[in-house]
C-alpha cells in the first residue's frame, strides 16, 4: 500500500484508485488530509471488519459467477481488501477467482464487463503498441501475463473474453505468491476471433473480426514482444492460453530473448511432474520405471511428457530410453513415426511404427484402449479437454496391470475432466492415486476418505514468478521448472499418509510458493541467469518481495 503521505492525488481520485483506496478504513486525520471528509460514511472500520462485511456480501451470492463478479468489482475498488479476503478464505475463493469459474467468466466477459483492467492491444492499433504500453496504469511492471484468447482452458476461442485469464492468473501471482499487485499487468493481444457466437454478440467488446493468421499473426506478436522488451527490458512475460500452432513456436522464438515462459506448456508440466514424483514415492515406483500414457498430445501434453523425460533422465535413463516410455494419444490415435502431419514438438514424442503396428484397430488407428492393453502404463494423464474419456473399461484395464495406478484427469474446467475421481477410486478398489486439474470433493470409499489433489498450475507459477523477481533472473530455464517440481513434491501430505492428498491444501499455498521461489532462485543462480547470492540472501530477498495485504 502506498503511504498516505506519498499519495499524489486527493478526494475522489484516491477513492477511485484500487491501490490507494482504503474505503471506510481511512482514519479521520487521513480523511482530513486527503480531502475525503464527507465522501465516506462516518464509521471508521479496521481491515478485519471490512473483511468480515465483504465476506458476508460474498456469501450472499448464490452462484459461482455472481461471486466472481463480486470479487472482480472488489478488486477494482480496493485491492488490499480484495487480497486479504482471498488469503483469509483461499480454499473457497480460488475456484471463484480462477478455475473453474474463470472459464464461465471468459465466456461472459463482455456481458459482465464493468471497469478496465490491464491493456487491450488490438490488431488494427498494432502500430501504436509502444504508445499503448506507455498508457499502462503502472510504470514499475515486473510481471506480465498475456493471452490472445484463442485456447481458453478447454473452452476454445473466446476472443477478447480471454482477458479473464491474465487477470485471474495475476490475481494468483499476488494472492498465492505475494507479488505486489502494482507490479503486475494483464494484457489481451486481440488478433480477432473465429468464435461466431462472440462475433454475433451485440455486446462483444473485442475486435469484431476473424482471427489474423500466418505471418500477419506472428508479426503482430513480434511487434508486441519487441515493444515490451524496450519498455520493460527486465520484465517477466508469461504466455497464456495460446493455440497449439502458436504456443510452442512462440516459446521457442522468445525464450532466449527475454525472461519468459509459457504456463500451459511449462507450468502445467512442472505441477504434473511434481505431483507425479509425489505419487511415485507413495507407490514406491522409481520415475525411471514408469510407462506413461497421455490422452491429449497438444502443447500441454507434450510439455508434461518432456518434463517427465527430464525427470527420468535424472533417474538414470538416457533420452531415448525415456522417450520410449511415452505414449501420446490424440484424436487420430497413438503418435507414431509414420504420421506425416505432426507438429515439430510432437515428432519428438512418437513411437516406432514397426513396434506398435499390431496394436491398430480396423480403422488403422491405435486408440487409448489398445495402448492400455499393450503397453500396460503405470501412469495415465489426460489433457484432452474432452470429458469422460477415461472410461470404466480403460481404468479397470489399467488397474489390472498395475498395483497403484496413477491417474491424472487434468483437463479443466471441471466439466472437461476426463474422469470423475469418485469413479476412478471405485473402479480401482481404492488403489488409484488421483490428481485432477480442477477441484473435486474428497471421495468416501469403503470407510476411507480420499482427498483429491488439484494439480493446478497455481502451485507453480506464483512461486516461479516470485523467485524470478526476487532473484533478478534474466531468463527462465528448464532446470528452474524442475527445481519447482521437485520442491512441490516434497510438500505432499501423501508422503505421510497414502490416503492423503498428493498436494498440500491450497490454504497453505503461500508457504509452498515461498519454498518454490527459493528453489527457483537458487537454480537460476546455478544456471547463471541471476546474480550470485547465498541461500540466506535468497530467502531474505524472497521474504522482502512477498507483499502482504495490509494497510
Amino acid at each position: 500500500m502506498v503511504e498516505i503521505s506519498d499519495a499524489p492525488t486527493k478526494g475522489h481520485e484516491i477513492l477511485n484508485d484500487p491501490l490507494l483506496n482504503k474505503g471506510t478504513a481511512f482514519k479521520i486525520h487521513e480523511r482530513t488530509h486527503l480531502g475525503l471528509l464527507g465522501l465516506l460514511p462516518p464509521e471508521v472500520e479496521s481491515l478485519d471488519e471490512q473483511v468480515s462485511r465483504a465476506y458476508v456480501a460474498f456469501s450472499s451470492k448464490t452462484t459461482p459467477i455472481e461471486r466472481h463478479i463480486f470479487m472482480r468489482a472488489l478488486q477494482d475498488t480496493n485491492e488490499v481488501l480484495f487480497y486479504r479476503l482471498i488469503t483469509d478464505h483461499l480454499d473457497e475463493m480460488m475456484p471463484v477467482i480462477y478455475t473453474p469459474t474463470v472459464g464461465e467468466a471468459c465466456q461472459k466477459f463482455s456481458e459482465i464487463y464493468r471497469r478496465p483492467r490491464g491493456l487491450f492491444l488490438s490488431y488494427p492499433e498494432r502500430h501504436q503498441i509502444h504508445e499503448m504500453l506507455g498508457n499502462a496504469p503502472c510504470s514499475d511492471v515486473k510481471a506480465i501475463v498475456v493471452t490472445d484468447g484463442e485456447r481458453i482452458l478447454g473452452l476454445g476461442d473466446q476472443g477478447a473474453g480471454g482477458m479473464g485469464i491474465p487477470i485471474g492468473k495475476l490475481s494468483l501471482y499476488t494472492a498465492a505468491g505475494g507479488v505486489h499487485p502494482g507490479n503486475t499487468l494483464p494484457i489481451m493481444l486481440d488478433a480477432g476471433t473465429n468464435n461466431q457466437e462472440r462475433l454475433s454478440d451485440p455486446f462483444y467488446v473485442g475486435w469484431r473480426h476473424e482471427r489474423v493468421s500466418g505471418e500477419e499473426y506472428f508479426a503482430f506478436v513480434d511487434m508486441f514482444v519487441q515493444a515490451v522488451k524496450k519498455r520493460w527490458p527486465h520484465v517477466l512475460l508469461q504466455f497464456e492460453d495460446f493455440a497449439l500452432p502458436h504456443a510452442a513456436p512462440l516459446l521457442d522464438k522468445y525464450r532466449d530473448q527475454l525472461c519468459t515462459f509459457n504456463d500451459d506448456i511449462q507450468g502445467t508440466a512442472a505441477v504434473a511432474v511434481g505431483t507425479l514424483i509425489a505419487a511415485s514415492k507413495v507407490a514406491n515406483v522409481k520415475m525411471s520405471d514408469h510407462r506413461v500414457a497421455f490422452l491429449g498430445a497438444g502443447s500441454a501434453g507434450a510439455g508434461i511428457a518432456e518434463q517427465i523425460i527430464r525427470a527420468m533422465m535424472r533417474d538414470g535413463l538416457t533420452d531415448d530410453q525415456a522417450r520410449a516410455r511415452m505414449f501420446m494419444v490424440d484424436r487420430y490415435g497413438l503418435l507414431h513415426d509414420q504420421m506425416t502431419d505432426l507438429m515439430p514438438f510432437q515428432q519428438r514424442l512418437t513411437q516406432p511404427h514397426d513396434a506398435v503396428a499390431d496394436w491398430a484397430g480396423a480403422n488403422g488407428q491405435i486408440d487409448l484402449a489398445s495402448v492400455i492393453e499393450h503397453c500396460k502404463p503405470t501412469v495415465l494423464i489426460g489433457v484432452s479437454g474432452q470429458p469422460g474419456l477415461f472410461t470404466e473399461d480403460i481404468v479397470r484395464a489399467m488397474a489390472r496391470a498395475c498395483e497403484r495406478p496413477i491417474i491424472f484427469p487434468m483437463s479443466n474446467p471441471t466439466s472437461r475432466a476426463e474422469a470423475v475421481p469418485k469413479d476412478v477410486i471405485e473402479w480401482t478398489q481404492g488403489r488409484a492415486l488421483v490428481a485432477t486439474g480442477s477441484p473435486f470433493a474428497p471421495v468416501e470409499y469403503e470407510g476411507r476418505t480420499y482427498t483429491i489433489a488439484q494439480s493446478n498450475n497455481t502451485y507453480i507459477f506464483p512461486g516461479m514468478g516470485l523467485g524470478i523477481i526476487a532473484a533478478g533472473a534474466s531468463r527462465v530455464t528448464d532446470n528452474m521448472f524442475m527445481a519447482a517440481a521437485e520442491t512441490l513434491a516434497e510438500t505432499a501430505p501423501a508422503l505421510g499418509d497414502s490416503n492423503a492428498s498428493l498436494l498440500p491444501d491450497v490454504a497453505g499455498i503461500r508457504d509452498v510458493s515461498r519454498l518454490v521461489a527459493c528453489a527457483v532462485a537458487k537454480q537460476a543462480i546455478e544456471d547463471r541467469v541471476a546474480p550470485e547470492a547465498t541461500d540466506d540472501e535468497i530467502l531474505e530477498s524472497v521474504k522482502a518481495t512477498m507483499w502482504e495485504p495490509t494497510y
